[in-house]
């Protein structure tokens, strides 16, 4: 989701003004406090839409609470882990509309970089840790070698896919939801180059390690050569929001790597897109597994040095004729 999927998270990813999901009660007469549905609001077991990062996803009310004069409520994302299930505002929220609907459907439309058309579904609605929709072998009807070695392949990406997942920390979950607003919605980027950049993060991570573990472990070395060769690969190709291009162009010139200009909100993003990306990657089980949990322990790492590595808020314009398309 990507926090992420973020998102994350790495396709072609597209913003609109969101509803608010709580219009309604401002023009309420004299609702009553503790009960949510009488402000217009939301009301617990009514499914919803949320926004989670640049999309939006069905989503169920599980709690509702009233905080400090305002409404919260504990959702579950339809289709996703209960690790995803959150606490969001009614800013988060909308109405299970047609016209809302529509909005979800548009805002998935745009993800130019999803490259999944065998699934039956819209992998909006559809987490990264959940079972993929693929055809069953068994009831398929053999249409040649080519056929069957194709559908080989497709079953061995999928599987890989599966077996990685990441979990985040909610505070980079909302690190990511923050970051999409700042560029998407107010127009903002992180001004560049940053400090500490993604070469000065995974040499940090790796001194780190270093120290804790009592050596330097050449498979944590090989796993940050991986993740710098991913992100410089990566972040031209789906990683950027459309208005962040153009400072992209300017920033990155001759032989100057992304992972010396671009800092921790960008290699974020690419934990979002790992498990996409990792799926094409011809790998034993037991080592993906291993792979993960390595993965795990530097996104904890990440949320540990969170208030350093991170901005808490960006200061560059992007321009006015950009739409908000990654």
């Amino acid at each position: 989701m990507g926090s992420a999927n973020s998102g994350a998270g790495v396709k072609e990813e597209t913003s609109t003004e969101g509803d608010g999901g709580g219009g309604d009660a401002a023009t309420a007469a004299a609702p009553d406090a503790s009960d949510p549905s009488a402000d217009g609001a939301f009301v617990e077991g009514e499914k919803v839409l949320a926004y989670h990062g640049p999309l939006i996803y069905e989503a169920k009310v599980q709690k509702a609470e009233l905080r400090k004069d305002e409404w919260r409520y504990f959702v579950h994302y339809l289709g996703w882990s209960k690790n995803w299930d959150e606490w969001v505002g009614t800013d988060r929220l909308l109405k299970l509309t047609d016209e809302n609907i529509h909005k979800q459907q548009a805002l998935e439309k745009n993800q130019n970089t999803d490259k999944n058309p065998k699934s039956g579904r819209s992998t909006q609605n559809k987490p990264k840790d959940s079972k993929l929709d693929k055809e069953d072998p068994r009831s398929t009807v053999s249409k040649g070698k080519k056929r069957k070695a194709q559908s080989g392949v497709e079953d061995d990406k999928r599987t890989s896919e599966n077996l990685v997942k990441l979990q985040f920390p909610l505070t980079l979950k909302k690190q990511l939801v923050d970051d999409w607003e700042f560029v998407t919605q107010l127009g903002k980027l992180v001004k560049l180059p940053r400090s500490p950049n993604v070469d000065d993060i995974l040499k940090k991570y790796l001194d780190y390690r270093t120290k804790k573990d009592g050596m330097i472990a050449e498979s944590v070395g090989e796993i940050l050569k991986g993740l710098r060769c991913y992100f410089d690969k990566a972040l031209p190709a789906m990683l950027l929001y459309k208005k962040e291009r153009q400072q992209y162009h300017e920033a990155v010139r001759d032989d100057v790597s992304p992972s010396t200009v671009y800092g921790a909100e960008h290699l974020l993003r690419l934990f979002v897109k790992l498990p996409e990306l990792l799926a094409y990657v011809n790998m034993e089980e037991e080592a993906l597994v291993k792979l993960q949990q390595k993965l795990l322990d530097f996104l904890k790492f990440l949320q540990k040095n969170q208030s350093v590595f991170f901005l808490s808020t960006y200061d560059g314009s992007a321009g006015m004729d950009e739409s908000d398309t990654k």
